[in-house]
């Protein structure tokens, strides 16, 4: 094996050749370029990407060796190591072989014996190029799909707990059925009168809650698509839709208020924002729980900030306990829950965290113990929203 000396750590290219002749002349040729690696064989080259799988970027074979082919290398690489682009070089250049290539191999391109130094310089620039375009699109994929995994699963989180609520007041409901009741009739017991409508009227409010949270992914998917419109939001409606649709127990919708100063439409995907304020409000709403007179303010504020545009914050302000400062420091950073007896994992900041540096926002957290935390998401504003 022949590898060049050049610094860095681009992708290999990897010319395969029985004739040692040949391969040295390819390595002293391109070897001022590229980083170039040879082997004698489909054998040999087969074991040098099994041992480093993505140093390589680029393969380039002959077509007539002895044992296996380069027809079957280019189909044993295409089937085990797709990232490889791949080129045949053959002095055979008949209409079969170029189709086998082709169908078989998915040859980028087809070089022919002797190999021209110009011709081919350029054929390893675009095969490098189309690499690197890959290796970019390949990362930009797992990103997407890394967040989708993690936002269906924040998701699921949320809905687990509303629906198993719903779950358990309807199963209370039926609990009170009385069996012996008239026919076309069915009666239930009650310890007070209305309780069993109150439960029924705090189950719709948290199906109605799980219905807008998947009605809301549905419309991101819909948005995925190329010809949908983009969806622009101000930062006030998001915070409106969720004092509308969050399933608030008995007077917690009194505690809540809004109050903006400034409004202007908000950058990223209006599913994981609308996620990450629930999630700022639940948190909120356990910590306000049993404390005299609660108020939970939400206040929406921009301002021109340089040369970079104009910044935007939504501030969720409750006047609750506070949070240790022990707890404090650490909420960003790891899953830190006060709530484990209650189910709480500890993960719900931590997803906000990644939602907003996802879209170059931060997020902070001030609070003091006795006298409420404020959470601040901070954005880059894309535009004014409607006066208000």
């Amino acid at each position: 094996m022949h590898g060049s000396d050049l610094p860095g750590d681009g992708p290999l290219i990897l010319f395969v050749d029985d004739e040692p002749t040949s391969r040295k002349w390819f390595a002293l040729e391109f070897g001022d370029e590229f980083r170039v690696a040879t082997a004698g064989g489909a054998d040999e080259a087969v074991a040098m990407l099994a041992a480093r799988p993505h140093e390589f970027g680029v393969l380039v074979t002959d077509y007539r060796m002895p044992e296996r082919d380069g027809m079957k290398l280019l189909t044993a690489v295409h089937r085990d190591y797709r990232h490889v682009v791949r080129l045949l070089a053959t002095a055979y250049a008949e209409k079969d072989v170029a189709i086998a290539a082709v169908n078989q191999g998915k040859v980028f391109r087809i070089l022919e014996k002797p190999l021209d130094g110009d011709a081919t310089r350029e054929a390893l620039r675009e095969a490098l190029a189309l690499y690197r375009q890959q290796a970019l699109d390949r990362m930009v994929n797992e990103s997407r799909v890394a967040a989708l995994r993690e936002a269906l699963g924040f998701l699921a989180h949320e809905l687990n707990t509303p629906l198993a609520t719903v779950r358990g007041y309807v199963g209370s409901v039926a609990a009170r059925h009385l069996p012996d009741s008239p026919p076309g009739i069915a009666q239930f017991s009650e310890e007070y009168p209305g309780e069993l409508v109150g439960a029924l009227e705090r189950a719709e409010r948290r199906a109605l809650y799980c219905q807008s949270l998947v009605s809301t992914f549905v419309q991101s998917a819909r948005d995925a698509y190329p010809d949908a419109q983009p969806q622009s939001i101000t930062a006030s409606s998001l915070v409106d839709a969720l004092l509308d649709e969050f399933p608030f127990e008995e007077n917690e919708r009194a505690w809540a208020q809004i109050d903006v100063q400034r409004d202007f439409r908000l950058p990223g995907r209006r599913d994981l924002l609308y996620l990450v304020l629930c999630t700022l409000a639940k948190n909120a709403l356990i910590a306000l729980r049993g404390q005299p007179q609660p108020r939970l303010r939400f206040e929406v504020g921009a301002a021109d900030d340089g040369p970079v545009g104009r910044r935007g914050w939504i501030i969720v302000h409750d006047n609750g306990p506070g949070i240790p400062p022990e707890i404090l420091a650490r909420l960003t950073r790891e899953p830190v829950t006060t709530r484990s007896a209650a189910g709480g994992s500890g993960m719900g900041l931590m997803f906000c965290q990644r939602v907003m540096q996802a879209i170059s926002g931060s997020i902070e957290v001030q609070s003091t113990v006795g006298r409420g935390t404020s959470v601040t998401l901070f954005f880059q504003a894309m535009g004014s929203g409607p006066e208000h």
